[in-house]
């Protein structure tokens, strides 16, 4: 099936927030828009799918193999999903149903074209095996890893054959083996005959995937071409930026605010003989650390090796299996706070985000003026604030996440890949803007990350974990 897609203008009360000309989606080929945080991006893949938030206007076309559709009429296009039209969303920990198992999740994908239960239990054990997920069948969301979580979106979004997929940041929160496996499995989707769109901050996922590339900024697209042009020789200077903002070529951040050496610092967080286990597999086993203040630590290994699992520990979100964590009374009074990696789970979904932000204002006695210096930090427009978290793009949820946990002067932050929705040049400015923030009251910072240009630029040491174990009984 080829999609052609034209004239797509997405407006919220008068303002424009993403206008694409025209976009062709063939068979056999990727189709890749990367560019600003947001530009616009996932809202056009929303109006291509039909899938928009209701408060927002589209106008515009779509010829499905040449049957023509008009953007404003979502539930047309109804018809075509999991049959012809697909998409992976962005956040899929808020897209999998809490309640539901994971095979069975994936096998309601697979039933839209296949009646059969017994033959779409079949469908969705395979597609769970092509990602890697074969023992996470019996699985419930709330215990996977993020990465995990987005490999299973996959799974089912693919499940029924879509021959369109439309994937909004596929590669978000996986770890290098992952992402390889997620780009062979892209790119067999496109050599097999199938139309892919996707959208991505990951500049190796689009150079991977070839194709045409669009970079978008300030709704609109200011560069297309094919990806072996526009990703080695850009001609616009904001494609330049973007390039040359990968966390590899970023000068060292200035690690510590006096010039004291790490491992000097106050003892903030002391554990020891710490294990953890996700149901039969062993994440960590008798880990024993420490955090100082104003130190920086990179917790990295594998998708679904504990990363997360062991940042709730620290910060006692989490009792470990076995082994204790000690705090300093300085972190009492919410002075440990979390950077989630689906920053929607921070910020209640029904609430205003002025709302959100004012209630951390008012418990820690924060000076108003401080929300408004750090949203022009952050290059976000206080107009943000009067919306829901559902009605802001990622990565703008994902900076105004930064905004609420340096609020009350935090001693000690978990900050779980928090940067993973943003364009290369937001990254930048939004860590220089956190450690600046940290540095202010010698505040600790552990980074949970899949990054090892980001770790290495930004953090002193580093704590791995390796891949969880098989657990095995001893009789």
């Amino acid at each position: 099936m080829s999609v052609h897609v034209h004239e797509v203008l997405v407006r919220s009360q008068g303002r424009v927030l993403a206008e694409v000309a025209d976009v062709r989606l063939e068979p056999g080929r990727a189709t890749t828009i990367v560019g600003e945080s947001g530009s616009g991006k996932s809202l056009f893949a929303h109006a291509v799918m039909g899938t928009l938030p209701p408060e927002l206007a589209v106008t515009g076309r779509a010829a499905f193999d040449g049957a023509a559709h008009d953007l404003a009429d979502a539930a047309r296009r109804r018809r075509l999903w999991g049959r012809e039209l697909a998409l992976l969303p962005q956040e899929p920990v808020l897209a999998l149903d809490p309640t539901m198992r994971v095979g069975s999740q994936v096998a309601e994908g697979a039933r839209v074209v296949l009646r059969d239960r017994r033959t779409a239990r079949g469908r969705a054990r395979d597609a769970l095996a092509a990602v890697g997920l074969a023992r996470e069948e019996r699985a419930f969301p709330h215990t996977l890893s993020g990465g995990m979580a987005q490999r299973v979106a996959f799974a089912a979004a693919t499940a029924g054959g879509a021959r369109v997929l439309l994937a909004d940041e596929p590669s978000k929160g996986l770890d290098e083996l992952a992402r390889a496996d997620l780009l062979a499995l892209l790119r067999r989707h496109v050599e097999r005959g199938g139309a892919l769109l996707t959208i991505t901050h990951d500049l190796d996922l689009a150079r991977g995937l070839g194709g045409e590339v669009l970079v978008m900024r300030d709704a609109a697209v200011v560069e297309r071409g094919e990806a072996s042009s526009v990703l080695e020789r850009p001609e616009h200077p904001w494609t330049r930026r973007l390039l040359a903002a990968e966390p590899a070529r970023w000068a060292p951040a200035d690690r510590s605010a006096d010039g004291r050496s790490a491992g000097e610092g106050r003892v903030l967080v002391a554990a020891s003989g710490l294990t953890a286990a996700h149901g039969d597999e062993v994440l960590f086993t008798d880990l024993a650390l420490q955090v100082r203040a104003g130190e920086r630590v990179a917790l990295t290994g594998p998708s679904g090796s504990g990363k997360t699992t062991l940042g709730d520990v620290l910060l006692r979100l989490r009792r470990p299996d076995a082994g204790g964590v000690h705090h300093d009374p300085v972190l009492g009074g919410g002075r440990a706070q979390k950077l989630y990696q689906d920053p929607a789970l921070a910020f209640p979904p029904r609430v205003a985000l002025r709302h959100a932000l004012g209630d951390v204002v008012r418990r820690h006695r924060v000076d108003p003026a401080r929300v408004e210096q750090l949203l022009a930090a952050l290059r976000l427009s206080a107009a943000l604030l009067e919306r829901r978290p559902g009605q802001v793009s990622g990565g703008e949820l994902q900076r105004l996440a930064v905004v609420r946990a340096v609020l009350p002067d935090p001693a000690l932050v978990v900050a779980d890949e928090p940067t993973s929705r943003l364009d290369l040049i937001t990254q930048e400015e939004t860590v220089r803007c956190l450690l600046e923030q940290l540095d202010r009251h010698d505040c600790a910072l552990v980074l949970i990350t899949h990054d090892d240009a980001l770790a290495t630029t930004v953090t002193q040491r580093r704590v791995r974990l390796p891949q969880a174990q098989q657990a095995v009984a001893v009789r």
